[in-house]
């Protein structure tokens, strides 16, 4: 495992200090893994990234969405709750 130095404010390093103490985490190696791996994973791709340019959210939720005439139900006109 490559051994990485970083440099950080007081507030970040006395935050760490404080979820350590409280229980969040067994010691200050991992407390820097875990919250650097959940920085680095909020990061990464996700399926918006394959979202055409242009397209919103809107656009998008509004496509998704099935017309309730054009379903093909086999449960007959009766109504169900």
């Amino acid at each position: 495992m490559p051994d990485v130095e970083v440099s950080l404010p007081d507030r970040i390093d006395s935050e760490i200090d404080r979820l350590i103490e409280q229980g969040e985490f067994l010691n200050r190696e991992q407390a820097v893994e875990e919250l650097l791996s959940m920085g680095v994973s909020a990061y990464a791709p996700t399926d918006e990234a394959d979202q055409q340019e242009g397209e919103d959210l809107f656009t998008q939720m509004t496509d998704d969405q099935t017309d309730p005439a054009a379903r093909e139900d086999d449960e007959g006109d009766d109504y169900t709750l």
